[in-house]
């Protein structure tokens, strides 16, 4: 029987599932080329009583996409008297694609024959076929021995891997903590003193969005590490706890960049520490996920030069850019919930009011003049600031800044109709901060208080009691 190119059409496949199958299913065997593909495309939902004998038949056929889409109509049929070929098929298949699909349709057939097969498919090299394997067991997943195995998966090797894991199989609990709230004990208030030693006192899922430059390696005498790896230590050290005060779902964004030693003496080289990719492993290991790279660039005429020896004798190996750029690199609280679950905790009135007004930053490359102040040197610039507040947080948010400086986070929270959190050890910035801060906008629902650790704790203290 001869396909006619000019009758076969998506209709008159419908026709024949209703009215005659066995004639499509005669159609599929004695097909051919791409009338034989269109055909196997748009198959659709099969009948129980289908023959799928002619699938099986092309899954021999030297044509991947063939295999493939004869395949995928097998799982429509959803029956596990093809479990066999589909069994072998796999062995023989060397096309991930074809193989994933094979496991989809074994999946599809929801027998409890193909659970041993797909149990071990978990223990498979390539992650592309553990993950089909993990969703085919999805209609398994309430029976103790295939969760014990998926839960034993909760830390498998392939990133992607526990991701699903943890979205289809142990999602998060939406009702473990009130996402539009938090403490009101650290409403608006600037506590000096080693941050660590504030954090301790911080409760679980506190801060809707943390935004901080940490202090340069060895850049100042208040922060001298006896070694760069000290040095990253420490940061991984705070922003560990950062992570555990984050709500799920929620953002950190570290403004960094690779800081020049200079060197020791004529006869050595300076050093240059690439501070936001070697801080980066040690974040995402702690359970932030990476989102996206912002880059700050500054005008040239802030650059320190580097490059005066080059311009005269332009010799070779010894060019020195000038360094314009910093990093602001974007993290983001694991959970398996999606950002729509995280904007629909807050009512419609602050969505509205949150929502980005007028032009915006299009792309990755921010183009902001850095600020200079009169106690610090290395400020936020406001509109640095007041970006990644509105891009990043809700109205009424908390917004943490674990390095204040001199508060520039905390003038740029409260100007946005947002709350701010801040620890500064420095008193010298402290001061600064406080002229900065005070006094607060009328709307800011309180006004900054600046308090010492022995203060903070008692408020802590009080806030659990």
């Amino acid at each position: 029987m001869e396909i006619s190119s000019d009758e076969l059409d998506k209709e008159l496949i419908e026709d024949l599932k209703e009215e005659n199958p066995d004639k499509l299913s005669k159609l599929v065997e004695e097909g051919s080329g791409k009338d034989l593909k269109f055909l196997l495309k748009n198959m659709g939902r099969l009948p129980d009583e289908f023959d799928g004998e002619p699938f099986i038949k092309l899954l021999d056929s030297e044509e991947e996409d063939l295999r493939y889409h004869a395949v995928k109509n097998v799982g429509r049929l959803k029956d596990d008297k093809y479990l066999g070929e589909m069994k072998e098929r796999f062995e023989k298949e060397d096309s991930t694609e074809v193989r994933s699909e094979i496991i989809s349709t074994i999946g599809r057939m929801r027998s409890e024959k193909a659970k041993p097969f797909l149990v071990d498919l978990l223990e498979h090299k390539n992650p592309e076929i553990v993950l089909q394997a993990v969703r085919a067991l999805y209609a398994f997943k309430k029976e103790p021995e295939i969760r014990e195995k998926l839960e034993s998966m909760i830390n498998h090797e392939n990133e992607v891997v526990r991701k699903v894991i943890r979205k289809d199989f142990f999602p998060d609990d939406e009702s473990i903590e009130r996402h539009t709230e938090y403490p009101e004990f650290m409403e608006n208030k600037m506590v000096q003193s080693d941050v660590r030693k504030v954090l301790d006192d911080v409760p679980d899922n506190s801060i809707h969005l943390t935004f901080t430059s940490p202090p340069y390696y060895n850049a100042r005498d208040y922060s001298i590490y006896k070694s760069y790896e000290e040095y990253l230590d420490f940061l991984e050290e705070v922003f560990e706890e950062v992570h555990r005060v984050t709500k799920k779902g929620r953002y950190m964004i570290v403004n960094t960049s690779p800081v020049l030693m200079p060197r020791v003496g004529r006869n050595y080289s300076s050093n240059r520490y690439p501070i936001p990719f070697d801080l980066h492993e040690r974040l995402t290991d702690n359970g932030w996920e990476f989102i996206d790279e912002i880059i700050w660039l500054k005008p040239e005429a802030s650059a320190v030069h580097r490059n005066a020896g080059f311009v005269q004798h332009r010799k070779p190996l010894a060019y020195k850019p000038n360094a314009r750029t910093e990093y602001l690199m974007v993290y983001r609280k694991d959970t398996t919930k999606l950002l729509d679950w995280n904007i629909n905790q807050y009512s419609d009135q602050d969505i509205e009011e949150s929502k980005v007004e007028g032009e915006y930053e299009s792309s990755n490359v921010w183009e902001i003049a850095p600020s200079n102040d009169k106690e610090h040197s290395a400020v936020f610039p406001e509109e640095l600031c007041e970006k990644v507040i509105k891009f990043y947080s809700m109205k009424n948010d908390l917004v943490f800044d674990p390095f204040a400086g001199t508060g520039t986070l905390g003038k740029s929270a409260l100007k946005n109709s947002r709350k701010f959190f801040m620890t500064e050890i420095e008193e010298d910035y402290i001061q600064r901060a406080k002229e900065k801060l005070n006094p607060a906008p009328l709307d800011s629902g309180s006004q900054p208080n600046f308090q010492n650790l022995e203060e903070f704790k008692t408020d802590a203290k009080a806030n659990q009691e």
